[in-house]
């Protein structure tokens, strides 16, 4: 049962996800769930890939080399022609999936992008719209067209609605456009891509997805607070929008204060602006309650994915022995 090992450790991975995205810096859990995220997410995929190799190849029909299944590479995975079958249907399912969530991010940036065409260049676009939203648009990749201005315009812009402005007063819109300004200075929705690819390959690393997206808007938040220099402003702006926002078009792109659908949970990040700025520690001490926990958490996860990634290669070596490639 070793070799199936990479399909389900991703649930290991949900204890350090509730404790980083507390105890944690934001931009440490961040990245840390991310990669996380991705090495687990790569584990299973190779793993699926591997049991259709292995539970498939002496199908008829089948275009690979019979070698490639001998009875001493079957012996190594129980049931392997139920498997193999199994394979084939979830890494179709997982290749259709990851392909068109990709497809709707691009797709989305490209309509972000042209529907900004016609207004004046700059890191900050305003809409005229009765709908309040306001969100960070990374900058147009090459299929799209040249990046628009320099600097920090050509990374992005930030897009903002004339509802989502009137509701704010101006501390709080220095807040708002502080906190987008983070969002693409951070490049948060490749962080944010990531995870959401992540959990398309494997359904159960769908917590860390909602971690990323809460410890992104958190990270985006104490960058906001130092530019204000006020929390309790920050606090108050995506306390005020959330009421009227709506959600970004696409759990890809990084908004403010979007309820529902969108990044949050509202409610605790305000509370977390209300209390003092997280320690600048990347882990908390190991002979602290907090600290031995996370630290429990982190090195079970991090074995976790090493025995993934064994596992995987594990599974190749005995195919590649027993067959050479």
């Amino acid at each position: 049962m070793f070799v199936f090992l990479p399909l389900v450790l991703p649930l290991t991975a949900l204890p350090i996800a509730r404790l980083a995205e507390v105890h944690l810096h934001p931009r440490v859990a961040t990245r840390l769930l991310s990669a996380l995220a991705g090495v687990l997410a790569l584990c299973s995929t190779l793993c699926l890939g591997l049991l259709v190799v292995v539970g498939t190849a002496q199908l008829p029909g089948n275009p690979l080399p019979d070698g490639w299944s001998d009875p001493e590479v079957r012996e190594a995975v129980p049931y392997d022609e139920i498997a193999g079958k199994a394979a084939i249907v979830a890494l179709a399912g997982v290749a259709v999936s990851c392909a068109a969530a990709a497809g709707r991010h691009r797709r989305v940036r490209r309509r972000a992008h042209r529907a900004l065409a016609g207004l004046p260049d700059g890191e900050l676009a305003v809409l005229t719209d009765d709908a309040p939203y306001a969100y960070a648009l990374p900058g147009p990749r090459a299929a799209s067209g040249p990046a628009v201005g320099s600097g920090v315009a050509a990374r992005g812009r930030i897009v903002v609605s004339t509802a989502m402005l009137a509701c704010l007063d101006a501390q709080e819109r220095t807040a708002l456009i502080a906190h987008e300004h983070a969002h693409l200075s951070g490049r948060h929705h490749r962080f944010l891509l990531a995870v959401r690819l992540a959990a398309r390959a494997n359904p159960l690393l769908r917590p860390l997805r909602s971690a990323v997206a809460y410890t992104t808007e958190r990270w985006a938040d104490e960058e906001a607070a130092k530019v204000t220099g006020e929390r309790t402003v920050v606090a108050r702006a995506i306390g005020k929008a959330a009421l009227i926002s709506r959600a970004t078009p696409t759990p890809t792109l990084a908004g403010f204060a979007a309820s529902g659908p969108g990044p949050g949970p509202v409610p605790r990040r305000v509370a977390a602006l209300l209390g003092p700025e997280p320690s600048a520690v990347r882990w908390p001490p190991m002979f602290t309650a907090v600290g031995l926990a996370v630290w429990a958490a982190a090195a079970g996860t991090l074995g976790s994915a090493l025995s993934s990634a064994n596992a995987t290669v594990t599974l190749f070596l005995v195919l590649k022995a027993a067959t050479p490639l």
